[in-house]
């Protein structure tokens, strides 16, 4: 049984409470793209608090993209240490 792929709204959020972990690095990978060809540069991903091993997966795959800039973890007001802000490096 196949499932049918889910559409996410690409407005420069992305939260992974709904994925499996191993979903995670390929659906990163795709959705900062996607961001990129929107021209949306500055993206928020949410990965909870928990025990960290979301965040550190997510910061695996954001430190071996070519597509990003930067990213720290997001101000109280975006998240604190439950989201990551990232930079993507503009399309020429």
């Amino acid at each position: 049984m196949s499932e049918e792929p889910l559409e996410l709204p690409i407005d420069g959020t992305l939260d992974l409470h709904t994925f499996r972990p191993q979903e995670v690095a390929d659906l990163v990978a795709e959705y900062l793209q996607v961001c990129l060809e929107r021209k949306i540069l500055t993206v928020r991903i949410v990965h909870g608090k928990g025990i960290g091993t979301l965040r550190e997966t997510v910061h695996a795959q954001l430190k071996k993209s070519p597509l990003v800039a930067d990213f720290h973890l997001a101000g109280e007001s975006a998240g604190g240490w439950g989201a990551t802000m990232v930079y993507l490096k503009p399309l020429n």
